[in-house]
């Protein structure tokens, strides 16, 4: 298993090339705010695990184990995102919140947290219901 700074990289690889259809160095280092050596070593070791296949000066191009994984940190970084905002995490929380816990939760909880958002979503009344709960919970507080 890749480790939490392996996945970082492999998402921001995977969504520039979803988005560009290319990633390069500086736009990997731009994207995560770190120097463009750090993330030649880190393209280095990924291509060394087979995440991706690095070439100097040509670009790199995810493997078949590569897309698949960072299709993965990609769902569970948007299904997180989904599940604060269903909570009632305040937006500009989100972003912050989602990246300091992503790597800290099991497959078995982000499925587990799956289940609950499609339960929210699958009717709207669930989601307000939790809406007025919060909202009675405030005014108790006041």
């Amino acid at each position: 298993m890749p480790t939490p700074s392996m996945e970082d990289y492999i998402e921001q690889i995977y969504i520039l090339i979803e988005e560009k259809g290319y990633a390069r160095v500086s736009d990997i280092a731009e994207a995560l705010s770190v120097h463009p050596s750090s993330v030649t070593k880190m393209v280095q070791k990924l291509d060394k695990d087979e995440y991706l296949v690095y070439e100097k000066y040509r670009g790199l191009v995810l493997t078949a184990k590569g897309k698949k994984i960072g299709k993965r940190l990609v769902y569970r970084h948007e299904l997180l995102e989904q599940f604060l905002r269903i909570i009632g995490v305040d937006e500009e929380n989100i972003y912050r919140d989602v990246e300091g816990i992503e790597h800290h939760l099991s497959w078995n909880a982000i499925d587990r947290i799956g289940d609950l958002v499609q339960y929210f979503q699958e009717d709207p009344n669930r989601i307000e219901t939790l809406r007025n709960i919060q909202k009675r919970n405030e005014q108790a507080e006041e």
